[in-house]
């Protein structure tokens, strides 16, 4: 989980190129390659790839386009990655523009002279301008194309590439082993392609994407998994690539049921999770926070306790948790006029978070889950979305007022949701340095209970919410006991429960 391959920006990964044009002193043609997106056998999407090569400089454009449908709202999404290097694969520059729904945001980088990297984010309409130091070594999509190919002659062999992501704006470390040539089915016909698989290694995952390439090092097929399902990108034809699609419901995909039903007065205390991870090659699927502990019990086994009180075991904010960046924009004037008006006048910063809580509660006056991902300014103009636009709002707002704020993805208990009843669903809060310690703070259900259960924390960059919402595919929720069950001070099943409702739908 949470590794910097985010599957629904895929393209970022495949970095999927048709074949390199000719050196020549005219302008070659641009060159275009069309890809069918398939999750688990089903068509959600496709992919055109354009590469131009004018003099030493060659244009990559990828546009991945798919239909996500979140509670029967059919999200369109589209991302634009554009690459400028040179024939020999130095990177010059790229973009990227990724909307869905309304919601649109873009990243510019630039090489400069120097070795560094300017970089622009913008996010609905408000832009972010930061340097930074360019990877040593890293490649875009031609480098990429490049190094593959010069492996082809080598099966058996294993070698790194530093890739930049450009929307992580991260470089990805990535081991890939050239398994040799193979027969690869296509519609029609069969090609001869070499097989090379990228694995990305982190602390908490690995994430592994499995190539074949043509001779010129070209990606014909690309495989990795999504919500725990194989995704696959094929080369095919353009009509092939742009028939019709099926939507990919986001939010029924990454339901996890509850193997009982969970009382308010059960969310109100302790509650104690067995979990079963079935993807091994999740390391680290939860977070501790100060409301959270977390034990690796092996072999896929995790025992999680959530606490109503803190626990004080994590470390203190740093700078950065109190600064604005492209998806909190805390020094906008619209942020910080709404962050007074909430605070009413408090100097507790305690009191502060409170009081910012509640008005974010009662702010968004349309909910709903056709938003996408915006950003905090988009949410305090529009007043609408889910709970993630909650949770950036609050945690802006919150940075507004000095006080280190981050954004925690998880899943939350209600007891119906969908037509579905005792799950688990996608959710996103905040949590606060308040009295010296991480304190929660759920703005879309009004108060944080212990049907909360965190799998990653964030600056609001959305990679983190994709990210986190692909590892639902993988958990199962063995078993749910209370205090008094797990030290035997009352009777309980930890798989059964009265009657009665709890939790609140997001």
């Amino acid at each position: 989980m949470r590794s910097r391959i985010a599957p629904l920006l895929l393209v970022s990964m495949l970095c999927l190129a048709p074949s390199p044009a000719k050196a020549a002193a005219d302008p070659a043609p641009t060159e275009t390659t069309w890809m069918t997106v398939l999750l688990n056998g089903r068509k959600i999407g496709h992919e055109e790839i354009q590469r131009e090569q004018m003099g030493n400089t060659v244009t990559t454009t990828q546009t991945l386009v798919m239909a996500i449908e979140r509670s029967h709202k059919v999200v369109p999404y589209i991302n634009v990655s554009r690459s400028v290097e040179t024939v020999a694969g130095v990177p010059i520059s790229f973009t990227m523009t990724s909307t869905m729904s309304a919601t649109e945001t873009r990243v510019e980088g630039t090489r400069l002279s120097n070795g560094t990297l300017e970089l622009t984010n913008t996010v609905g309409g408000h832009s972010d301008q930061a340097i930074s130091t360019w990877p040593d070594g890293a490649v875009l999509v031609e480098g990429q194309r490049k190094a593959m190919q010069a492996a082809i002659a080598h099966p058996g062999m294993h070698y790194h590439m530093l890739v930049y992501n450009q929307g992580s704006q991260q470089p990805m470390d990535l081991m890939v082993h050239v398994l040799g040539d193979e027969r690869v089915p296509f519609a029609d016909h069969v090609e001869i392609l070499s097989h090379q698989q990228e694995t990305l290694r982190t602390v908490e995952n690995t994430q592994t994407v499995d190539l074949w390439l043509d001779a010129d090092g070209n990606i014909r097929k690309g495989s990795t998994s999504l919500l725990g399902r194989p995704m696959d990108m094929i080369a095919c034809s353009e009509a092939c690539a742009e028939a019709p699609e099926q939507t990919l419901d986001m939010m029924s995909e990454a339901i996890v049921d509850s193997p009982r039903l969970l009382t308010p007065e059960m969310l109100g205390d302790f509650l104690s999770y067995r979990v079963h991870v079935t993807n091994k090659a999740i390391f680290k699927p939860f977070i501790s926070t100060d409301q959270q502990s977390v034990t690796d019990l092996g072999n896929g086994e995790w025992l999680i306790n959530v606490y109503r009180s803190e626990l004080d075991d994590e470390r203190p904010p740093t700078p950065a948790d109190t600064q604005p960046n492209a998806w909190l924009q805390s020094d906008a004037p619209e942020i910080k006029a709404l962050a007074i008006l909430a605070a009413g006048g408090e100097r507790n910063k305690s009191h502060i978070m409170g009081n910012l809580n509640a008005f974010v509660s009662r702010y968004l006056s349309k909910r709903g889950l056709d938003i996408g991902y915006a950003s905090a300014l988009e949410v305090a103009r529009d007043r609408r979305g889910d709970c993630a636009e909650y949770a950036v709002l609050l945690a802006a707002m919150a940075r507004a007022e000095d006080i280190p704020a981050r954004v925690v993805v998880g899943m939350l208990y209600t007891d119906r949701y969908d037509g579905k009843q005792r799950v688990f669903v996608p959710h996103a809060w905040v949590v606060a340095w308040v009295r010296g310690h991480w304190q929660s703070f759920d703005p879309a259900t009004v108060r944080f209970d212990t049907g909360h259960i965190a799998l990653d924390i964030s600056d609001g960059n959305p990679w983190h919410f994709f990210n986190a919402t692909n590892e639902f595919g993988s958990i199962q929720i063995d078993a749910v006991k209370t205090f008094g069950e797990m030290y035997g001070l009352m009777p309980g099943n930890a798989t059964g429960g009265a009657a009665g409702a709890g939790g609140g739908a997001k």
